[in-house]
C-alpha cells in the first residue's frame, strides 16, 4: 500500500503516453495561478476606496431610452433626486413609440435638472445607440459626465459623489453595474457573468491595463470623447459604446475604478433564455476588436483553464499520478474561491460564491458557441 502511494506523489517517469499529459496539466495550473495570484487578487485585496471627493464639480448624466416608458417612471427620479449640487440629467429619446416622451416631458415640469433630447428621424442612423449618445453628450453643458442605462436605477443617493472621482489625471472613471437578484437559473448565470467581468476590468485596470468598462455605470470627460471623434472608430459597431471606447482611450494613467457600494446601480436582467442569448450575442461581437494585447491576456485564462480542465480529465481517466492532479486542483479551487470571496465581498452575489467553480465551467464551453453563432447571423439594431 505504501509503494502505491509513493508511486502516486513522483513527479512524471514517462513510461506511457499519458505521463506526457502531466507536462500542459502543469503548465495550464501555472498559468492560472498567475491569472489568480497577480491579476484577480489585485482587486480581491484592494480596499474599498469610498472616499468622496469633494469639489462637487458640475456633472451630466445621460440616460439613451429608447421605448423605456415604464423604466423611466420606476427609475428616472432616483437620478434626478441625487444628493448632489449642480448636475443634469440628459435622456436621449430615440425614436420611441411607446409613451417615452410624454414621462420625460411630466419629469420635466417637476425636476428643472431634467434635459430632453429627441434624435432626428434619420434612416441612416436609426437603431444606433451611439448616434444617440453622441446627441446627448453634445447636449452636455458640464465637462464631467456620467453614463448609465434606462433600464437601471441608483443604489444609494450619493452615487454621483462617489462615481465623480475626476482628477486632472483621471478622465475615465469604472463602475459596477449589478443585476437585480431574481429567482431562477439564469439569474444566477447573469448575476456571475456580470460579476465575473467586473473582476476581470476592475483587476486589470490595477494592473495598468484597463480595457472596457460598462454602460450601465461609467463616466468620462467630455473633452476626451470628441478628442478621439467619438465613436467615429467602431460607428459600424452595434455594441460598443462601452467597452470599445473605453478600450481606445483608457491607459495606464487616466483610469480609475469606483466600486464602493454606494457607487453601484443595478439593473433589470433578462427573464428569457432567449432575450439573454441576443444580448450576450451582441456583447461578444466587439471582443474581436479588442487591442492586442488585451485579447493576448483575456484569452489566455479560458484558453489554459480548457487545457487544466481537458488534461486533468485525461489523467484521471488513466489513473496517471492521481495524487498529484487531485492537489494541485484543489490548489486552484481553494486560492479561486479565496478570491471570489473577497471580491464579492465588495461587489453584489454572495449567493453565488458555491456555485463558481460550475458557472464557470457552463461559460467555458458555452461562450465559443455563441461567438460562431455570430458570424452565421448579425444583429443590426438596438433595443
Amino acid at each position: 500500500m505504501n509503494k502505491v502511494l509513493s508511486d502516486q506523489f513522483l513527479f512524471v517517469e514517462f513510461n506511457q503516453w499519458s505521463d506526457f499529459v502531466v507536462v500542459p496539466f502543469l503548465l495550464a495550473f501555472i498559468a492560472q495561478l498567475v491569472y489568480y495570484l497577480g491579476v484577480f487578487s489585485r482587486f480581491a485585496f484592494t480596499k474599498t476606496n469610498d472616499n468622496i471627493n469633494e469639489d462637487y464639480k458640475p456633472v451630466s448624466v445621460i440616460i439613451c431610452a429608447k421605448n423605456e416608458r415604464d423604466n423611466l417612471l420606476n427609475f428616472l427620479p432616483e437620478f434626478l433626486a441625487q444628493d448632489y449640487p449642480v448636475f443634469e440629467v440628459i435622456v436621449v429619446n430615440d425614436n420611441s413609440v411607446d409613451d417615452t416622451i410624454d414621462v420625460l416631458k411630466a419629469y420635466s415640469l417637476q425636476y428643472p435638472n431634467l434635459k430632453i433630447v429627441n434624435t432626428p428621424d434619420n434612416d441612416r442612423f436609426y437603431g444606433s445607440k451611439k448616434f444617440a449618445l453622441t446627441l446627448g453628450i453634445k447636449a452636455a453643458q458640464y465637462e464631467n459626465i456620467l453614463l448609465t442605462d434606462a433600464d437601471c436605477k441608483p443604489v444609494s443617493s450619493s452615487w454621483i459623489k462617489t462615481m465623480s472621482n475626476y482628477t486632472e489625471e483621471k478622465e475615465i472613471v469604472l463602475g459596477f453595474g449589478a443585476y437585480q437578484k431574481l429567482p431562477g437559473l439564469l439569474n444566477k448565470l447573469i448575476r456571475f457573468e456580470t460579476l465575473f467581468t467586473a473582476i476581470q476590468y476592475f483587476s486589470l485596470a490595477l494592473c495598468k491595463m484597463p480595457y472596457m468598462g460598462v454602460g450601465r455605470n461609467l463616466g468620462y470627460k467630455k473633452e476626451l470623447f470628441f478628442k478621439v471623434k467619438g465613436f467615429s472608430k467602431h460607428q459600424h459597431i452595434l455594441s460598443g459604446d462601452d467597452d470599445l471606447f473605453v478600450n481606445e482611450v483608457a491607459n495606464k494613467t487616466n483610469t480609475v475604478i469606483v466600486f464602493s457600494k454606494e457607487s453601484h446601480t443595478l439593473s433589470l436582467p433578462k427573464t428569457s433564455f432567449s432575450a439573454w442569448i441576443k444580448q450576450k450575442k451582441r456583447h461578444l461581437s466587439t471582443g474581436k476588436l479588442y487591442k492586442f494585447k488585451h485579447k493576448v491576456v483575456l484569452g489566455l485564462y479560458p484558453l489554459t483553464l480548457l487545457m487544466f480542465m481537458c488534461c486533468f480529465a485525461v489523467l484521471i481517466i488513466t489513473q496517471t499520478s492521481l495524487y498529484l492532479i487531485l492537489a494541485l486542483l484543489l490548489i486552484r479551487y481553494i486560492i479561486q474561491m479565496l478570491t471570489f470571496k473577497f471580491s464579492i465581498d465588495k461587489l453584489e452575489g454572495k449567493d453565488l460564491l458555491v456555485l463558481t467553480p460550475f458557472f464557470e465551467l457552463f461559460y467555458l464551453f458555452f461562450q465559443p458557441i455563441l461567438i460562431i453563432s455570430n458570424f452565421v447571423k448579425k444583429n443590426s439594431k438596438w433595443s
